[in-house]
């Protein structure tokens, strides 16, 4: 914003020089310091020059980078698909070099690997469409605009989004996803000249802390009796684990370097890329009345059908709630979807928001596949043992958890699935805890930041959100790369000190 100039100064100078004219020359020396810094205190344009100067260094330092990692991901990262296929081919001769297994081999695990995630590809998929369909429905629209009034900047904006996403996520991965998505578009055409592909990634970044959270697998699953790892570390209670005293402080970290790295890249771009907002609605008004409506198309649009069925889904997850289950993506899928049929009010809009939803999930549905075939490979061919075990080699008691963090980043790029990778893993850090006399909790929560990390770069699970965008994902990945280092920092000093 431009100062305004302040013409008092120069009267006020003049008025002091006249009176300080008989003075020596060190006085008016002296008395000239002590006016001038009067003068900075009085007239507030200069204090607005001297943040806006701090500014302008701050964007000047920022921007090349932000620039530089933008660029190069938008020029050389491929279609997540091309991707998917580049690390099969780099798993599988690995396997071969590095392993001694034979081709036929390889081919073996790939192909016995490849089917292992068709019901997660299903539930991603209807998380995908159910969740868009919750977020099409007035009362959402209204949470929306409600949070668009306090968010009136594009600031704002990203800092809400982020942080919604990192405690929606902490509750439950599946919800927080899709809700931070669907956050981000919906804003995007509220608030005016806000970067949608940084608004995009901000949301994305919030899924780091889903496997330290409520949902994730590897704390729940080794406080689980019958687990596999229970005879050789027993049984780790939550407390010690997801609200243990390292958790909290790495959440601490995260909740303020995340977001604050996120508005500081705002800094770096010159000429926001934002979102039309005829691209974020496509809805279709009919215009007949109720008494030219057939039978058919009646039922259709009655309330009651729609009500009958989500208090019939309500009822099923109060029993549900009531005999001891607890909340799982299943449940998540199972909420969603009569929650949209309730407030949609009535089953032609509901499926008009599932059709407008389906745009987008061909990358779900066939990359799925692949990255099980790269776990299978992974997996059977001791590849992923081999990693793991090499950083383990490497360790003390005291640097166990940030190996352990470090590792399981690593092994994330090829193995994107926190149970999957613990499988690998678990066992092997178990193994070090023990020999070594390490904290194993610690080491569990190293393992997880480490696992949920390297995410953002990966995007495997960014297929979800750029759907739900309409973004590929070269657009968003030279961002994530920048908060992944900011947070990836952050989270080595609490696990270091």
């Amino acid at each position: 914003m431009p100062h305004l100039p302040g013409h008092s100064a120069d009267a006020y100078h003049a008025c002091r020089l006249v009176e300080d004219s008989a003075d020596t020359d060190t006085n008016n020396n002296e008395r000239e310091k002590m006016r001038r810094t009067r003068h900075n205190q009085k007239d507030p344009s200069n204090n607005h020059n001297q943040t806006s100067r701090s500014r302008d260094k701050d964007r000047e330092m920022i921007k090349p980078l932000t620039q530089a990692f933008v660029t190069l991901f938008d020029r050389y990262m491929p279609d997540p698909f091309v991707l998917v296929l580049l690390i099969t081919l780099l798993v599988f001769f690995c396997g071969i070099a590095f392993e001694g297994q034979t081709p036929l081999a390889m081919l073996d695990y790939w192909q016995g690997g490849f089917w292992n995630l068709l019901s997660f590809a299903m539930q991603m998929t209807l998380i995908l469409v159910a969740g868009f369909a919750v977020a099409k429905t007035p009362l959402f629209e209204r949470l929306v605009d409600r949070l668009a009034s306090i968010a009136k900047t594009p600031g704002r904006a990203i800092i809400t989004v982020s942080l919604s996403t990192l405690i929606i996520c902490w509750l439950n991965w599946g919800m927080g996803l899709v809700a931070g998505a669907i956050l981000a578009r919906q804003l995007s055409a509220r608030v005016e000249g806000v970067d949608y592909r940084l608004l995009v990634a901000s949301a994305y970044a919030g899924f780091i802390t889903f496997h330290a959270g409520l949902s994730g697998s590897a704390p729940l699953l080794i406080a689980t009796p019958g687990n596999f790892l229970e005879d050789q570390i027993g049984l780790i209670s939550t407390t010690e684990t997801i609200f243990g005293w390292l958790n909290i402080k790495i959440m601490i970290a995260v909740l303020i370097v995340m977001p604050l790295t996120c508005r500081l890249l705002m800094r770096g771009i010159d000429k926001p890329v934002t979102l039309n907002v005829e691209q974020t609605e496509a809805v279709i008004r009919e215009t007949r009345s109720a008494r030219d409506l057939r039978p058919a198309e009646r039922l259709e649009r009655s309330r009651t059908l729609a009500w009958i069925s989500a208090a019939l889904g309500a009822a099923c997850l109060s029993l549900y709630v009531a005999n001891g289950g607890g909340l799982n993506l299943n449940l998540v899928i199972f909420i969603l979807i009569f929650l949209g049929l309730a407030l949609h009010a009535n089953v032609q809009s509901f499926l008009k928001a599932l059709d407008d939803s389906t745009q987008g999930i061909s990358g779900i549905l066939i990359q799925f596949p692949f990255y099980a075939g790269i776990m299978g490979m992974m997996n059977s061919s001791g590849l992923g043992s081999s990693i793991a075990q090499f950083f383990v080699n490497i360790s003390s008691a005291d640097t166990l958890p940030f190996l352990s963090f470090l590792s399981a980043g690593f092994i994330n790029i090829f193995i994107p699935s926190g149970g999957g990778q613990w499988a690998v893993q678990g066992p092997i850090l178990a193994e070090a805890s023990q020999s070594l006399n390490a904290y194993f909790p610690d080491v569990v929560m190293g393992f997880v930041w480490g696992d949920t990390l390297t995410n953002l770069i990966q995007p495997f699970w960014a297929l979800p959100v750029l759907a739900i965008a309409g973004l590929k994902a070269r657009d968003i990945m030279g961002f994530c790369a920048m908060i992944m280092i900011a947070t990836g920092i952050a989270i080595s000093l609490v696990l270091l000190f």
